[in-house]
């Protein structure tokens, strides 16, 4: 604790007394370690959620099948955070058009279920996801998340094609 350590001088005249005071830190030492420790204790350390991409071997990969427009659907990352989705080629999209939905898991999990159950070949359906130039990233990491939530493996990242990119265009007028 504080210690009052009194020094008398040694020879000629001494009118008042000099103390020295001191002060023993070691408590307040203790109590930092203390608090450091109970922290450390308390706290979550968290990893952050990632999710893995499976990405193509590099070099020159010729495809091995065509995949029909049946076994795919595509999802069109729009901007203002509007999603459209088909399952069309260049011919039939501009006959049916795009459908429209929103991030919600349960509705885009639903959609790919639909479109996997009535796929004539499951074991190559692919979810195909193109985002617009508009298209911000939040909502590219929501569409990766649902995904991630309607359990399929088989997913790939394009461009959009020009045809699509026509179609989407009248519809976000």
């Amino acid at each position: 604790m504080a210690e009052v350590i009194a020094q008398e001088k040694q020879g000629g005249k001494s009118r008042q007394r000099k103390k020295r005071i001191g002060i023993d830190m070691t408590p307040m030492v203790d109590l930092g370690f203390l608090l450091i420790t109970f922290f450390m204790f308390t706290t979550n350390f968290t990893k952050p959620n990632v999710m893995d991409l499976g990405l193509p071997a590099k070099g020159p990969v010729e495809p091995t099948s065509v995949i029909d427009d049946k076994n795919q659907i595509t999802f069109i990352i729009g901007k203002d955070n509007r999603i459209f989705y088909h399952q069309s080629n260049e011919k039939d999209i501009v006959k049916y058009g795009l459908k429209e939905t929103d991030y919600n898991g349960i509705n885009v999990a639903r959609i790919i279920s639909q479109a996997y159950e009535s796929a004539p070949k499951k074991e190559i359906f692919t979810i195909i996801v193109k985002p617009t130039d508009e298209a911000n990233y939040k909502n590219f990491v929501d569409m990766m998340d649902n995904i991630s939530l309607a359990k399929k493996d088989r997913y790939g990242i394009a461009d959009i094609k020009h045809w699509e990119k026509k179609v989407y265009e009248d519809m976000i007028k």
